[in-house]
C-alpha cells in the first residue's frame, strides 16, 4: 500500500470515526447503560416480562455502540502510533490495520443504520407468485430457497409457517418467521417485486421467460403494541396442515386460516401440531399485519400530502435477476448490481441488504 493510499485512508478514517460518534452520542449511550442496569437490580425487574425484555434490549444495544465505538478508536490510534515510528519494517503490521479498522467502520456503520423501530425484531415473510403459472411459481421457490440459505449464513432461525407447493412445481404461497438479532432490519430490504429472466427449464422450446414474485416484510410484534381484534370480525378456517413438498402431512385439521373482514387480510399456520397452537400463532400473524397495514396507510397519507408519487404494480421491481442473455443481479434503488446471481440465489445477499441500508438513510 503506497502512502498516498494510507494518507486517504486515514483522512476517511478521521471523518467517519467523527460523525459515527456524533451519531451515536457517547454520553447518551452510557446513560441508557446507567439506569438500565439500575432498573434491572429491581427485585421485581421480571414482574412485567415484555417490559423486562425491551429494557435489556436497549441495554444490550447501548453496550454494543459503546464497544464498537472504543474498538475503532483504538484501531485509529494504533496506527497512528504506526506512522509516528515511521520504521519500514512495520509497514505490513500497519496495511494489516488499516485494512482491519475499515472492515471494523463497515461493520459498525450497519450497527448504526439499523436503529429504526422493530430493526431488532424477527421478520414474518410473505412470497407470493405472480401472473404465469408454472413458471412465477417456480420463480417463487427459488426466492424461498435464498431467503433460508441467507438466513442460514447470518445464524437465523427459520420457522416455516404456511406453504402451499404447487403439483408440477414451485410452491403457490409460503409464509416463514425469521429469527434472530435484527432479523427484521435486515430482511425489510427484500419487500417488494422481484423480477427473473431466464431460459425457462418448463419450456419446449427453451425460450426467455420473465418471471415475478412478490415479497412482503413485516417484523413480528409483541404484547407491548395493543391490537384489539373483534372475533366478530374474523373468519375461522381449518384444514389438513401438511409441510413444503408435502411431507410432515397431519392426519387431522390442524392447520388454521384466519380471514380479518374489515382489512381482507388472511393468514395462515400449519407449523405446530395442535389447532390451538396454530390459532394462537395465527392471531399473532394477523396482528403483526393489521399493525404494518395501518403503519403504511399513515405512510401513504404522508406522500399524498407532500405530493409523492407510489409506484403500483409489477412494473415497479425492485431487483431484477437475468440469468440470460447474460448474468446480472440488480437492485433497482440503489443501482447495486453484480454478475454473480448464482452466489446471491445461494444466499449471499449482505452487499444488496447493506447497500439498502445506507440508500435509506439518505
Amino acid at each position: 500500500m503506497e502512502k498516498y493510499e494510507i494518507n486517504k485512508y486515514i483522512s476517511t478514517f478521521q471523518d467517519k470515526i467523527d460523525s459515527f460518534i456524533d451519531i451515536v452520542d457517547l454520553k447518551l449511550q452510557r446513560s441508557i447503560v446507567e439506569k438500565s442496569e439500575k432498573r434491572m437490580s429491581s427485585p421485581d425487574f421480571w414482574n412485567d416480562s415484555t417490559q423486562a425484555q425491551q429494557i435489556v434490549n436497549d441495554l444490550n444495544g447501548a453496550r454494543s455502540k459503546i464497544t464498537s465505538i472504543e474498538e475503532v478508536i483504538e484501531l485509529f490510534e494504533e496506527i497512528q502510533a504506526f506512522l509516528e515510528i515511521d520504521d519500514e519494517s512495520l509497514h505490513k503490521d500497519l496495511v494489516e490495520s488499516i485494512l482491519s479498522l475499515d472492515k471494523s467502520l463497515n461493520q459498525l456503520e450497519i450497527t448504526i443504520l439499523l436503529s429504526e423501530p422493530y430493526d431488532t425484531n424477527n421478520a414474518i415473510i410473505d412470497i407470493h407468485p405472480g401472473a404465469g403459472g408454472t413458471e412465477s411459481q417456480d420463480w417463487a421457490k427459488m426466492l424461498y430457497d435464498m431467503y433460508l440459505r441467507y438466513s442460514e449464513k447470518k445464524n437465523f432461525k427459520v420457522e416455516v409457517l404456511d406453504y402451499i407447493n404447487d403439483e408440477k412445481a414451485g410452491l403457490k404461497i409460503v409464509s416463514i418467521l425469521v429469527s434472530g438479532k435484527d432479523a427484521y432490519g435486515y430482511l425489510k430490504s427484500e419487500a417488494g417485486v422481484h423480477r427473473l429472466v431466464r431460459i425457462s427449464p418448463y419450456d419446449s422450446n427453451s425460450r426467455r421467460h420473465t418471471s415475478f414474485a412478490s415479497v412482503d416484510v413485516i417484523p413480528e410484534i409483541d404484547d407491548s403494541i395493543d391490537i384489539q381484534i373483534d372475533e366478530d370480525d374474523l373468519r375461522i378456517d381449518t384444514f389438513r396442515a401438511s409441510g413444503a413438498g408435502g411431507q410432515h402431512v397431519n392426519t387431522t385439521d390442524s392447520a388454521v386460516r384466519i380471514k380479518h373482514n374489515p382489512t381482507g387480510l388472511v393468514v395462515s399456520c400449519q407449523s405446530q401440531r395442535s389447532q390451538l397452537a396454530n390459532r394462537k400463532k395465527a392471531m399473532i400473524l394477523l396482528k403483526a399485519k393489521i399493525y404494518s397495514l395501518k403503519e403504511r396507510e399513515f405512510e401513504d397519507e404522508l406522500k399524498d400530502i407532500s405530493g409523492e408519487k407510489k409506484e403500483i404494480g409489477f412494473g415497479s421491481q425492485i431487483r431484477s435477476y437475468v440469468l440470460h442473455p447474460y448474468s446480472l443481479v440488480k437492485d433497482h434503488r440503489t443501482n447495486y448490481e453484480v454478475g454473480t446471481p448464482d452466489k446471491v440465489l445461494n444466499g449471499e445477499l449482505e452487499d444488496f441488504i447493506n447497500e439498502y441500508l445506507r440508500y435509506r438513510a439518505k
